[in-house]
């Protein structure tokens, strides 16, 4: 199954990766790109106003809510009050999973941040059971172990270019952290951090789709790659679907 990171399919009018404003059209177009679903972004501009808030979403195919928002030090200091309205909205709309990402001003790399983060992240996590909370970490699989394996609901959202631009092992990190990967972010990278057009940059997606199969990995695949020029979307995204459709069946 192979959906979406919400924007790709719209102009970036309100941001590179906002909620747009016409989210409804996106999806629409899930039928058109035979596409499986969407995962949803709160980010810290649209926090406050979020269709997810105050919509009735329960019908939409939503895969995930992204807490873009927390890309932020708020992590560490007001983790709570920036994360739980995410999680009944999550509830409200019949929304399973909340994506967290731990990476640039969220990076959990340090000790002492990473502790901290722990700290307030399993009272949520205990206190939210019936929701899964999946991590897409800028860190080594070893300490990345070190949350996911604290609870049941804690996961990993694979994602192929963030793993790329830091220049660890694909092979190596899929196989370390396999028990608990439950999405994968598919984007092409360079070594120097640059999302780039599927195949022409450093990310081996062979390795790593040989490496996901050995895992027997059967879970969803998210398309968050790199824009063409605006107004190309649907175009855009039905090529990139194509290239890793067929790697996927290789």
């Amino acid at each position: 199954m192979i959906g979406i990171i919400q924007g790709r399919l719209s102009p970036p009018i309100e941001g590179f990766q906002e909620c747009p404003k016409d989210w409804q059209r996106e999806f629409d177009l899930l039928d058109e790109l035979n596409l499986s679903h969407i995962d949803w972004v709160v980010t810290k501009n649209s926090f406050n106003n979020n269709p997810i808030f105050f919509e009735d979403l329960s019908g939409c195919l939503i895969n995930s809510i992204c807490a873009d928002n927390l890309v932020d030090e708020c992590i560490f200091g007001e983790l709570e009050s920036n994360l739980a309205p995410i999680c009944n909205a999550a509830i409200k709309n019949n929304v399973k999973n909340i994506t967290i990402p731990l990476l640039e001003d969220s990076s959990v790399e340090d000790e002492k941040n990473r502790n901290i983060f722990i700290e307030s992240m399993l009272p949520i996590a205990d206190l939210y059971s019936d929701l899964n909370f999946s991590f897409e970490a800028e860190l080594e699989a070893e300490k990345l172990l070190k949350i996911v394996d604290l609870r049941d609901n804690f996961f990993v959202t694979y994602d192929t270019g963030n793993i790329t631009s830091c220049g660890l092992d694909h092979k190596e990190y899929i196989n370390l952290v396999k028990h608990k990967i439950d999405n994968v972010h598919l984007k092409d990278r360079t070594y120097d951090a640059q999302t780039v057009e599927p195949l022409t940059g450093d990310t081996d997606f062979k390795l790593i789709f040989k490496a996901l199969k050995s895992i027997n990995y059967n879970n969803i695949y998210t398309l968050q790659t790199a824009r063409r020029e605006p107004g190309d979307e649907v175009e855009t995204i039905s090529d990139h679907k194509k290239i890793f459709e067929e790697m996927l069946n290789d």
